[in-house]
């Protein structure tokens, strides 16, 4: 799994990034593809001077499958707050994704024809 980040107008401190990355290791649990050398995540991170406080940070993050590109983005008071509700948007399409494509590595099993 590779994971490549990406901050506008700030920059992420340890913590974050090993929360982030913790989260997003999350979504591996549900398609064991994420985990390829052929796919890739990407996250943006951008601190936005708006007038709401709440929507301060705006996040989206991309992962790239085979045969398949998963977005969400988020917009929120704090990075913590924007990378969880980026997991609960993808929770569903990575499971669908899944479903359509066989979440695990193609094995060789029985007897070729």
């Amino acid at each position: 799994m590779n994971i490549s980040h990406y901050e506008k107008g700030f920059a992420l401190n340890d913590r974050d990034l090993l929360a982030i990355a913790k989260r997003i290791g999350k979504l591996a649990t549900y398609c064991k593809r994420l985990k390829d050398e052929d796919s890739g995540i990407r996250v943006d991170t951008e601190l936005r001077p708006t007038k709401k406080s709440r929507d301060q940070f705006k996040m989206s993050v991309t992962i790239e499958l085979p045969n398949k590109t998963l977005r969400a983005e988020s917009r929120k008071e704090t990075i913590l707050d924007c990378i969880e509700r980026c997991i609960e948007k993808l929770e569903p399409q990575v499971k669908k994704y899944k479903e359509l494509h066989g979440g695990g590595m193609k094995r060789g099993r029985g007897k070729a024809a």
